[in-house]
């Protein structure tokens, strides 16, 4: 029997891994972010996750039997539950259940069925999920609950984040200084935000998971969090009265959770070393822009989608060396 070799589309897993693997894998490492986003929102960020995920689900499914017409169900691979616990990640913890079915819809239906499937799409599917709502909803999207309110949902006080407040002062709210919170509080989850974002030390600790299992490289998630604090870190030595300290920039927000967990996606970030470094480079660089001089607080969701649409060019200019290729002899 002759040995047929199989070319498949992306994502591409060498070794004894698998997709699979590596999902389940990812989805481990989402668990700390989880509970401290169940320790700090109680069960509004349980109602959020559960519905996005099974939201997720149900619509690959029945996209995938129904309308695609496949035999081989896909919903077992472990991406969808990816995309839903993601999608949920980036929405605060007093969304409507309503709102977050239809945003997991645009999410599997649009940025990732409607091209095919997994590995043909060309954006982050959560991302696309997120930004759809964010643009439809903007004023449920940047209502932001308080943490402690353990059995509030749609009905709990809500407040400004610590991203909302640095525009502020870039605007001239010197007032908004007093109530930034301070690094720890940051570095544990203790703010308002959405609800799988909020603390880094335990989106640091999924980060030295998926390092040590090899699921992902530290190529992006470094050069994206280095370009931020180097381009902060001088915007606040030039006006530390306007630019806050990139110790605050890199605690806030979504940008370690985009970092590492979004812009590390195998099928929408580059496959070469040197191209996911002048990915994460360029993602660190749009950030900063969109959060300094944008009209939104926030700018990871924006520059990760924005890099995505150049990933096949960077795959093209920055091609990883061919196997068994010999470097030609100077003469």
């Amino acid at each position: 029997m002759e040995n047929k070799l199989i070319v498949s589309l992306s994502p591409h897993i060498h070794g004894e891994d698998s997709v699979q693997k590596n999902m389940y894998g990812v989805l481990i490492a989402l668990i700390p972010a989880f509970l401290v986003s169940v320790i700090f929102f109680g069960i509004g960020a349980l109602i959020v996750t559960m519905t996005s995920v099974a939201s997720c689900l149900f619509f690959e499914w029945s996209i995938t039997k129904f309308l695609m017409k496949k035999e081989t169900l896909t919903i077992r691979d472990g991406s969808a539950v990816i995309t839903g616990v993601l999608l949920a990640f980036n929405l605060p913890s007093n969304l409507p259940v309503w709102i977050i079915i239809l945003g997991s819809l645009f999410a599997i239906g649009v940025g990732k069925m409607s091209f095919g499937g997994l590995g043909c799409n060309p954006f982050n599917p959560a991302l696309v999920g997120r930004v759809f709502l964010l643009l439809s909803f903007p004023v449920q999207m940047t209502s932001w609950p308080e943490t402690g309110q353990w059995m509030a949902y749609t009905d709990a006080t809500t407040g400004a984040t610590p991203l909302a407040l640095m525009k502020q002062i870039i605007h001239g709210n010197e007032a908004a200084l007093e109530q930034l919170p301070d690094s720890l509080s940051l570095f544990i989850g203790q703010n308002s935000g959405c609800i799988g974002e909020v603390s880094a030390l335990a989106l640091l600790l999924g980060l030295i998971y998926m390092l040590w299992k090899k699921i992902i490289t530290w190529h992006i998630p470094i050069s994206i969090l280095a370009t931020v604090f180097v381009l902060t870190e001088v915007m606040h030595c030039i006006d530390p009265g306007k630019y806050m300290s990139p110790v605050l920039h890199l605690l806030s927000g979504g940008l370690m959770l985009g970092a590492i967990f979004m812009a590390t996606d195998y099928v929408t970030s580059p496959m070469s070393k040197k191209g996911m470094l002048l990915y994460g480079v360029s993602i660190g660089l749009l950030t900063v822009v969109i959060r300094q001089f944008g009209a939104y607080p926030e700018g990871m969701s924006f520059a990760i989608l924005i890099m995505n649409a150049f990933t096949p060019l960077i795959n093209t200019y920055c091609k990883p060396k061919r196997f068994g290729e010999v470097a030609r002899m100077k003469k």
